[in-house]
């Protein structure tokens, strides 16, 4: 089996004797696009923290055969795992290129890093035509659209050779067509990378999810691909409630975003 894959066994954090992660286990494969969704509340955003070093935690964290439980955060970067947030963290005054120069590690001074190059590095062109901001390389990072500083900010990790990339709802706020770029860069991504996303909008997880896990007050609840997520009827009750039928909440989740479905008299679903 390939190494490069993430598995997570018992991880477990605790604040103030508060359970965010509930000895949750999982692993995820290169190829896959894997998403973690569940109610606000369920440990989805702690467990990036807990792998990525910004939380303490215990159980194990393992990626490529390194266990990750204990090493400080940027020697858990140097092992290739990359982690964006929910704001995208950009230097907005830089250009683009100027951004992913900083990120690559190029060996640039401060002060050569204001001058414009005569050419640019292979792994930073393919790095722009990736993320699709070749066109727009001396722009400052400040103008981008939304959905663009979401994208520079994954190309910051991938010119540093992450072959994890934990995502922390990177299509809150963006435009439908911006989400549809996203899902389709991710995907491109996945194929030879891991790649773990962690998603509210269901219609988004719908689309581009190869695999969900769903959690749940720190824990796994359930665990597949869409289809076996959406007709779990646990998953129904913690989204809906147990006012539901099997077809109503079948229909619920087969909406796409911002439909209006009705639910069953004298419940308000927890929507």
């Amino acid at each position: 089996m390939n190494e490069d894959y993430l598995e997570l066994e018992d991880l477990t954090v605790s604040f103030d004797g508060f359970l965010a992660v509930d000895g949750v286990s999982l692993s995820v494969l290169p190829g896959e696009l894997r998403f973690l969704i569940g109610p606000n509340g369920a440990g989805k955003t702690t467990v990036l923290d807990a792998v990525s070093g910004l939380v303490g935690c215990t159980g194990s964290a393992r990626y490529a055969g390194h266990e990750l439980v204990g090493r400080k955060v940027h020697r858990i970067n140097r092992l290739g795992v990359g982690r964006t947030f929910q704001t995208a963290t950009v230097f907005e005054g830089l250009s683009v290129l100027q951004n992913l120069d900083i990120a690559a590690g190029s060996g640039r001074t401060p002060l050569t890093l204001l001058r414009r190059r005569s050419s640019v590095p292979r792994e930073v062109a393919e790095t722009l035509e990736t993320i699709g901001l070749t066109e727009l390389a001396d722009q400052p990072a400040g103008v981008l659209a939304h959905g663009q500083k979401q994208w520079l900010e994954i190309g910051m990790l991938l010119v540093q050779n992450a072959r994890l990339l934990m995502l922390d709802e990177p299509v809150a706020g963006m435009s439908h067509e911006e989400k549809d770029e996203t899902g389709r860069l991710l995907q491109r991504l996945a194929a030879d990378r891991t790649v773990v996303v962690v998603e509210h909008d269901m219609d988004f997880m719908r689309s581009f999810a190869t695999s969900v896990t769903v959690l749940h007050t720190g824990k796994v609840l359930a665990e597949g691909s869409v289809t076996e997520v959406q007709v779990d009827r646990r998953v129904q009750e913690v989204y809906l409630g147990p006012g539901y039928s099997r077809e109503e909440a079948e229909a619920v989740f087969a909406a796409p975003a911002g439909a209006d479905v009705a639910a069953p008299a004298g419940v308000d679903g927890g929507r």
